[in-house]
């Protein structure tokens, strides 16, 4: 890339002219828009056909955006102050139409002219039966442009703030047609090798830059909005594609050579159930990782209660037999506490120690445990961010294990890679699946394992949904359980009331709850995360001890509860939770062999979206396909915070609308770093060269 396309690039926006710096302050405030190169990706959301105009007659009343002309046969103010309104009618041969305005109503008055044509663009709504139109966009008609607009203009958002700076949407597209005029005609320069633009039929980069703000026609926009899709999602897939590889040919790690004696005897003698087919092959995987004597970086899904922990366990074996140590960190206290307990008890027999470390663990233990780290003797350490402090220091770490890993942050989890001279293997593990088209973004640089099967004897677990008129026909089943011995999760949002959200809260849920199981018949446990954490800890006891058999709780318990005898799962107003968050709360129930079931509780009264995730709960129990429901409701947010800064930079792009492009760009971008990995090659250099543009870092090798 030349040193002048590349100053165009990150030119300052005040540069542009008729911007200047109160307006480019504005802009980068109010839109982001920093540089010429973020104008130029500031996509309009939608363009309007000028070319069509409709007579007035024969407008749809279906709400749909049209575009008439006429004359202004008249121009009413009504009502007074703020119930002010301007009502004005547009006239042609075949009928009329009313043109209102709430806002602005006195510079609209000032504006108008009666008997003047116009041409006038806005949507069609009903009222009183007569068509009309609220605050549609006006135009002056003249001899220049009698006939209307032949091309497609430009929308782009705008805001309050911009509107009053002379920033419309329209003043932004004529910032946007003199950013393009100024511009080379070969800007932006190519950056996709000539054979994909060959192979995908992609129009060249400088045409779709232009034609996605100023196309002359329809046909010709969705090829600019094709191609720049495109561009997006492969550029971010080499640079997956690209760390992945580079990972695998110079990061070094730990070789653990043999399947020794602690493995051999905890998997043929102390194993407490068989693994399934997808465990045995995630362990596959993971010896050959380990074996290689490079980093392993593994990701490791599983939907709940599908068995990561003793897969996590056996690797943690395999470490100890080649000398190493390995640690497993979760997120929580309860977890790390549960986790803990797990590994203890199923290493008893072997002999193998295990210790835990947390925040509350101080003074002489704490001094002790950290000695035995030190110098080798504790092999097998469980923790939460305690892990990370610099005090921790191992005396050979060669496998780090972080367990539902997206609550921690990228600092977080890196620390832990400096506890060792050469990191250590890394298995990162998650109960929240992840649809394939996010791991094949966000995760593109992780070799990812899925265990896709549940464990024998597993029941599926019943989930339906009621609504408050069936309140007391839920909690008898409840007591019908109860009675049957097995314990009873009741979940709610929120623990105070709110004036702005009027469904159930933790303390009126409570209440209720003891009304229809009053002492001393039944015993009911309250746990939320406004509580001191040794109260929390203590009636979080209770229940796993069987004392009491309500837990009555907010999503605290989502992870890091384990209680086979529970059986019902209570969530209430069911419709506030997000997807992946119901499948979560789900899954604390049906960890026995009874049949175990969810009640989603909802109020009489569902929104769209509401009702769609209800529906889906109720009809699935796959978490993988919850998760594609979940991000096509939702989409993708911030999913990975500073984890992939930059890989993801979509502008146009979308991962479920796109998935076919998706796909398509992968193997697009595998293809060509398997026949030429560092981009050397004369006709691979245009994304070499873009790629580097895009980075602050120098590296090559580190571009993500």
């Amino acid at each position: 890339m030349s040193s002048r396309e590349d100053s165009i690039l990150f030119t300052p926006i005040e540069y542009l002219k008729g911007v200047g710096p109160q307006r480019g302050e504005m802009l980068r405030k109010e839109l982001g828009i920093h540089t010429f190169g973020d104008l130029l990706m500031h996509y309009p959301f939608r363009h309007l056909d000028r070319s069509r105009v409709l007579p007035i007659g024969s407008i749809p009343d279906s709400g749909d955006f049209v575009q008439v002309s006429g004359r202004l046969t008249g121009i009413e103010l009504i009502g007074e102050r703020r119930a002010r309104r301007l009502v004005a009618t547009l006239q042609d041969s075949t009928g009329s139409l009313d043109l209102v305005w709430f806002r602005g109503v006195g510079w609209m008055e000032k504006y108008l002219k009666l008997h003047q044509p116009y041409l006038v663009y806005g949507r069609v709504t009903l009222f009183n039966g007569r068509p009309q139109m609220a605050h549609p966009e006006m135009d002056m008609l003249t001899v220049a442009n009698a006939d209307g607009k032949a091309y497609l203009e430009p929308v782009y958002s705008s805001t309050e703030k911009l509107t009053a700076r002379g920033l419309s949407g329209r003043a932004q597209a004529k910032l946007t047609r003199q950013l393009l005029d100024t511009l080379p005609a070969e800007w932006p320069p190519e950056n996709i090798p000539s054979r994909y633009l060959a192979r995908y039929k992609l129009m060249p980069r400088p045409r779709a830059y232009r034609c996605i703000h100023f196309p002359p026609d329809e046909s010709v926009l969705k090829e600019a909005i094709r191609r720049i899709k495109f561009e997006e999602l492969f550029t971010a897939q080499v640079r997956m594609c690209r760390l992945k590889l580079d990972r695998h040919r110079h990061s070094r790690g730990w070789p653990f050579e043999q399947v020794g004696e602690q493995f051999n005897r905890f998997y043929h003698d102390h194993l407490p159930f068989r693994l399934t087919e997808a465990q045995k092959r995630v362990l596959r995987e993971i010896r050959r990782d380990t074996l290689k004597g490079r980093q392993m970086n593994r990701l490791l899904q599983g939907d709940v209660g599908s068995g990561k922990t003793i897969v996590a366990l056996l690797s943690m074996l395999l470490a100890v037999d080649n000398g190493f140590q390995a640690c497993l960190m979760a997120p929580t206290e309860i977890l790390a506490q549960q986790h803990y307990e797990g590994i203890k008890d199923l290493l008893q027999r072997l002999g193998t120690e295990v210790d835990l470390l947390t925040g509350n663990i101080k003074g002489k233990k704490r001094r002790a445990l950290l000695e035995r780290v030190a110098d080798g003797s504790m092999p097998l350490l469980v923790g939460t961010h305690a892990l990370i402090e610099r005090e921790v220091v191992f005396r050979n770490l060669g496998l780090a294990i972080i367990d539902e890993q997206h609550r921690f942050g990228v600092q977080q989890r890196a620390r832990l890679w400096e506890k060792n001279t050469l990191p250590p293997h890394v298995l990162v593990m998650t109960a929240t699946p992840i649809p394939r088209t996010l791991a094949m973004t966000v995760y593109g640089d992780l070799d990812v394992s899925v265990i896709d099967e549940l464990p024998p004897g597993r029941q599926p677990i019943r989930t339906v949904h009621r609504t408050d008129r069936r309140r007391g026909e839920v909690m008898s089943f409840l007591k019908t359980e109860i009675s049957k011995g097995r314990q009873v999760y009741i979940v709610y949002p929120l623990i105070q009331e709110s004036e702005k959200l009027d469904y159930e809260n933790l303390q009126s849920g409570y209440e209720v709850v003891k009304a229809y199981f009053p002492e001393p018949d039944y015993y009911i446990s309250m746990v939320h995360g406004r509580q001191p954490a040794d109260i929390r800890e203590a009636n979080m006891q209770r229940f796993v001890s069987g004392d009491c058999q309500i837990m009555v709780a907010t999503t605290v318990i989502e992870v890091g509860v384990n209680v086979p005898n529970a059986s019902v799962m209570v969530i209430e107003s069911a419709e506030r939770f997000g997807l992946s968050q119901l499948h979560q709360l789900r899954g604390r129930v049906g960890r026995g062999a009874d049949q175990s079931y969810c009640i989603l509780m909802t109020g009489n009264q569902l929104s769209r979206e509401g009702r769609t995730r209800i529906q889906v709960m109720v009809r699935s129990t796959d978490g993988f396909e919850i998760a594609e429901k979940d991000l096509a409701i939702r989409g993708p947010g911030d999913l990975e915070g500073t984890r992939q800064s930059g890989a993801l930079d979509l502008h146009l792009a979308d991962l479920i609308r796109d998935r076919s492009v998706l796909e398509v760009s992968r193997q697009a971008a595998e293809a060509l770093l398997d026949e030429d990995p560092e981009l050397e090659l004369p006709e691979n250099r245009c994304l070499r060269e873009y790629l580097i543009s895009q980075t602050d870092k120098n590296q090559w090798s580190k571009i993500s």
